[in-house]
Order: structure tokens, then C-alpha cells, then sequence
């Protein structure tokens, strides 16, 4: 063909993206594009809006990487903003181009706009899709995803057992673009994105885009050898290297599970192989395993009973929602967690559990809203990760028990020291660690030897958390 569109959506990479490489394959020339959708940053039904700072700030980097990349290699990135089904097909039309070449992804919202897009397309130009986010191929599964179990274990061991990864594709060499007006990219201001200013105490700068990705995986594996220790330190809460910290650069799809899967490979041929570097594998497993329950299951991940159709009344307490958003629920693991949350774009897994537990257990709110937050403001936020282990936290989704955490004894299991709750609550900087983490327990002449007045310095507790979990731990 001569001129093809490469639409770039979650794909913000030039290494093993199938869209940019089949495109380059089959046509003369190219059109690489990206479209600012407003629909991406407007407010979601729930009432966060849907792009917070700290994901737009590496989403822009991310951008100005896949262009620098695109250059290097003879070509080009055009941003253009608008609703993708008028700028898409527009641009289609303009260069006459005889295919679109796409990403596609399974979500609600995705889904309706690549349809929309394809219905809008010029009659005699094609829409080509490529599956490109997960470490098993869609066509590759031992069982059709519509058959496929809803508990992980037995799904992950088919997989594992029946299925193969596909090697990474190369990047192109070279990328002829068609010569038209690139654009600019947007300051957070014009995209109606506040800007936030960076933390000292952040696990990770979170610089976007591949070349950052590639670099992140450099030190992680190679530099810093910490793979060989992965499963053992991944519940960790401060510091860079206790996971991977790949999500966001998977999630903007500017490093592919199926290069960081040859990667581990590599690392297990020249350095180990033990149960810690099939540990990553295995979580990247999880993360496909969200991927295909969505195209499964679509939209019945967002009703309020989930896939399960649980029957459930879910409280709609505003005012203890944003308590609990704010870091200001007088519970310090569950405050320090979402302090940092909101200061950093990041949390740890074993964090992201237990505020959720505490949102839908303790508290009994509507697990959208706590799923609609994390969208807002995480910088790695990917829709079916996030909004499957959102359901599976609160019992509507995936293997889903009686799960509750005991945000309490979680505390101080993995914050024993309570080393994390004073570095993001130092308010709490100068309490011993059994204060730190249950400060109502202080008296008077106790606050006023550490310096902490309770509903001053501190909130007091929203509830009685030790009677909640009491409660929580007979049923």
C-alpha cells in the first residue's frame, strides 16, 4: 500500500509495537499520530476526573520520547487534538491513506472508540488492529477467552502448560513519514491538568517513555541485580528497587511484557534462575489475566455487583470517601499510603490492598468510587488492573473470598518499625512505632510528651477501627 496512519494509543514505544512494524512493512509511507482526546481527561461519573497530574506529566514525556525515537529514524510524531473518531479519519482522508493501523485494547471506553473510528474511516480505507499489551497473544491462549476459567490459578496453569510467548519484533530501522505540520505537545495548563511538584521521599522519579522504561529495567535487573530477590522484597514500601516499578511504563505501553519477558530470560541464562524471577513472570501473568477477563467480561466489571452480580447495598458517604481520599482517616498506614498516592502518582501493591480493604470493608463505600480515584491519580493506572483488582477487593470480581485485611495487624507486619508511616505522616515522626501506627492509644500527658495533639496535629479516628476489625475478623 502506499500511505499508512499509525495511530498510537497505549503504545508509546518503537520496540516489539506490531502496529508501527507491520505498518512500516506495508507501506511506502507512514503517518505516525497521537490525539489528545478530552474525553480522556473529563470527569468521570463518579466525580474524580479521569487524568490527574502525575499520569498527564509522564504521558507528555512519554510522547516527547516516541517522537525523539520516531525522528531518529527518518520520521515523525504528529499530535493533534480532538475526538479521535473526527481526527483519525480526518487525517486519513488528507494523506488518502489506505489503512489505519491500531492498537487495540479491550475496555469499554476503548472498544466504543475504535469502532466509532472505524465507522468513520473514508469507505476505502481499512482498519488494521494489532493485540499488542500482554505477554500471552490473544490468538495464542489454550482456551478462547470466552470460555476461559474466572479463578487465576487454573487459567494461569493452562496458560502456562499450553501456551507460548512470541518473540519481540524489532523495531523499524528506518520510518518514512509523510512531510505535515507535526504539532506541539500541550502543558499540563492548556490540558486543563494542574501541575504538581516533585517529593523527595518518592520511590521513583518516573520519568516517561521507552528509552527511561529501558534504563529503569537496566538498573533493576542488570545494574542493581535485584531480580534474583524480587518475590521476597516485592511487598516492600520505601525505597526504588523492592519491585520492578515496570507498571507505568507497561501501562503507557512504552516497554512490551514480551521484551521484559526475553529480558528475564536472559537474566535467568547469565545471572539465576530461581522462584524469584518467575515471580515477575508470574505477575505479568495476573496483569493478562485482567486483560482477557475484560474482553470476556466488558462492562459488568463496573456494575456495582461486579461479574458476579453480587448483592450488595454499597454506602455513598461523601464526606468518609474524602477522608479516606485525603489521607485524613486517623488510620496512619491507610493515611500514609494515600498521602503518597496523592503526592507521587504511587503506591505499593501491598498499600493499594490494604486502603482498599479499608475503603469497601471498613467502611463500606462504593468500591467505583475507590477504583474512579485511582484512575484520577495513579501514574502506572491501567484500566483492567485496576478496576479488576479494585472488584476483587471487594468481593465482586475475580477469586473473590472473604478477603478482608486487617489494615491494623497488616501495619504493622510490614511496617514493623514504622519507618514508611513516619516518613509520609511526620506529624508522627517522633512517636515510638506502636504509637505511630495506633496513635489514639496515647493519653494526654503522652501527647504532650511527643508533641502530637490528637484532632490537631493528627485526626482523630473516623471509627473505632480495633471494634471494626474485630467485627470484620467473626464474619
Amino acid at each position: 500500500m502506499d500511505t499508512a496512519v499509525v495511530w498510537f494509543r497505549d503504545d508509546l514505544r518503537v520496540s516489539d509495537n506490531p502496529v508501527l512494524a507491520d505498518a512500516v512493512d506495508h507501506a511506502d509511507t507512514v503517518v505516525p499520530v497521537y490525539v489528545f482526546d478530552p474525553r480522556r481527561r473529563a470527569e468521570s461519573e463518579y466525580g474524580p476526573t479521569k487524568l490527574g497530574p502525575h499520569r498527564a506529566r509522564f504521558r507528555r514525556k512519554s510522547l516527547q520520547d516516541l517522537r525523539k525515537s520516531l525522528r531518529e529514524r527518518g520520521g515523525d510524531l504528529l499530535l493533534r487534538e480532538g475526538r479521535v473518531d473526527a481526527v483519525v479519519p480526518e487525517l486519513a482522508a488528507d494523506v488518502d491513506a489506505d489503512a489505519v493501523f491500531a492498537q487495540t485494547k479491550p475496555a469499554t471506553e476503548e472498544v466504543e472508540r475504535e469502532h466509532a473510528v472505524r465507522a468513520a474511516l473514508p469507505e476505502d480505507t481499512t482498519l488494521e488492529r494489532r493485540w499488542t499489551h500482554t505477554l500471552y497473544h490473544i490468538n495464542d491462549l489454550p482456551t478462547p477467552y470466552d470460555q476461559m476459567n474466572d479463578t487465576f490459578t487454573p487459567w494461569r496453569k493452562s496458560v502456562e502448560g499450553s501456551a507460548t510467548v512470541r518473540d519481540p519484533v524489532s523495531a523499524p530501522d528506518s520510518v518514512p513519514t509523510v512531510d505535515l505540520d507535526s504539532g506541539t505537545i500541550p502543558p499540563l495548563e492548556e490540558l486543563a491538568v494542574p501541575g504538581v511538584d516533585s517529593d523527595d521521599r518518592a520511590v521513583l522519579p518516573f520519568e516517561g517513555g521507552e528509552t527511561a522504561g529501558k534504563e529503569r529495567l537496566e538498573s533493576y535487573f542488570w545494574s542493581g541485580d535485584h531480580l534474583r530477590e524480587y518475590k521476597e522484597t516485592r511487598n516492600g514500601l520505601l525505597g526504588a528497587d523492592y519491585s520492578s516499578k515496570f507498571s507505568a511504563y507497561l501501562a503507557a505501553g512504552c516497554l512490551s511484557p514480551r521484551w521484559i519477558h526475553s529480558e528475564v530470560r536472559r537474566y535467568e541464562d547469565e545471572r539465576v534462575s530461581n522462584e524469584d524471577t518467575y515471580w515477575l513472570l508470574f505477575e505479568l501473568a495476573w496483569r493478562d489475566y485482567f486483560q482477557f477477563q475484560f474482553v470476556k467480561h466488558g462492562a459488568d466489571f463496573f456494575t456495582p455487583g461486579g461479574i458476579r452480580g453480587v448483592d450488595k447495598e454499597w454506602k455513598q458517604d461523601r464526606e468518609q470517601f474524602q477522608r479516606w481520599a485525603d489521607g485524613e482517616t486517623g488510620l496512619p498506614f491507610v493515611d500514609a499510603n494515600m498521602r503518597e498516592l496523592n503526592r507521587t502518582g504511587y503506591m505499593s501493591n501491598r498499600g493499594r490492598q490494604n486502603v482498599a480493604s479499608f475503603l469497601v470493608d471498613a467502611l463500606e463505600i462504593d468500591w467505583r468510587w475507590g477504583g474512579a480515584y485511582f484512575e484520577q491519580q495513579l501514574v502506572d493506572y491501567d484500566v483492567a488492573s485496576n478496576w479488576g483488582n479494585w472488584a476483587y477487593q471487594a468481593g465482586v470480581g475475580n477469586d473473590s473470598r472473604d478477603n478482608h485485611f486487617n489494615v491494623l495487624s497488616q501495619a504493622e507486619r510490614y511496617d514493623d518499625d514504622a519507618e514508611y508511616v513516619r516518613t509520609w505522616l511526620p506529624e508522627l515522626a517522633d512517636l515510638p512505632p506502636e504509637y505511630a501506627h495506633r496513635p489514639w492509644g496515647l493519653n494526654d500527658a503522652e501527647q504532650a510528651e511527643y508533641g502530637v495533639e490528637l484532632g490537631i496535629d493528627y485526626p482523630r479516628p473516623m471509627i473505632d477501627f480495633e471494634q471494626r476489625y474485630t467485627e470484620l475478623g467473626r464474619h
